[in-house]
């Protein structure tokens, strides 16, 4: 079981990226999926998590419209549209997979990375001011 993660590159503050991540070895239908990035001398941070395809999407507050997460069952696949980028979202930005289904009440825990059971290798995003 495998996610890969691709897309990230070099860009300009202001501008746009879409980070795509495919799974391989199961479905990944039922499960939330999720970014996280890690900016080089801090944590993992959580992103965003997508809670099944037809499901709400969660952002966490630094996104502020700016991007938008977006999910393609048939390909077993999840994207993050990243626009007005700027220079402190520059980092390694992870997909990541979990089958844990948690109430509504209890949705925080899917911010955590220790809550995911699958991860992508990672993509790295540089933004230039």
């Amino acid at each position: 079981v495998q996610l890969q993660a691709s897309g990230g590159g070099m860009v300009q503050a202001g501008g746009s990226l879409r980070l795509s991540c495919t799974g391989s070895g199961r479905s990944f239908t039922a499960f939330r999926m999720a970014w996280f990035r890690e900016a080089p001398g801090k944590d993992r941070e959580f992103v965003a998590v997508n809670h099944w395809s037809r499901g709400r999407t969660d952002y966490a507050d630094f996104v502020n419209g700016r991007f938008t997460v977006s999910r393609d069952d048939a390909t077993n696949s999840i994207y993050l549209q990243m626009n007005d980028l700027k220079p402190e979202d520059t980092a390694v930005y992870y997909c990541a997979a979990t089958s844990l289904g948690y109430t509504a009440s209890e949705y925080f825990r899917y911010t955590r990375a220790f809550t995911y059971d699958y991860w992508g290798q990672g993509t790295l995003v540089t933004v230039s001011s």
